[in-house]
């Protein structure tokens, strides 16, 4: 098992477009992926869970993997927050 602090960065926080990379991304591997906040342990590879956090910019999660393949999946998530789903230089995500 690992287990992995993260800080949300992007300024809208985790609002449907970056829970959707999350959960997509989380899909692609065959561990178990958990996020743990505020008491919490929710299932990251749910969108209404990952929804249901209300993470904001500044929030700190914990990031938690079992499984064959979670150190993978550990740095494949862990680059999503890092990069701030790729919403830093859209200031709110933009709009499509």
């Amino acid at each position: 098992m690992i287990k992995k602090k993260v800080i949300v960065i992007n300024s809208s926080g985790i609002h449907a477009r970056p829970a959707s990379m999350l959960v997509k991304t989380a899909a692609k591997f065959t561990s178990e992926f958990h996020i743990h906040s505020h008491g919490y342990r929710i299932n990251a590879k749910s969108i209404l869970g990952v929804l249901t956090l209300a993470a904001e910019c500044g929030a700190e999660l914990e990031l938690e993997f079992s499984g064959e393949d979670e150190e993978q999946a550990c740095e494949a998530i862990s680059h999503l927050f890092e990069q701030g789903f790729g919403m830093m230089d859209t200031d709110e995500g933009g709009s499509s």
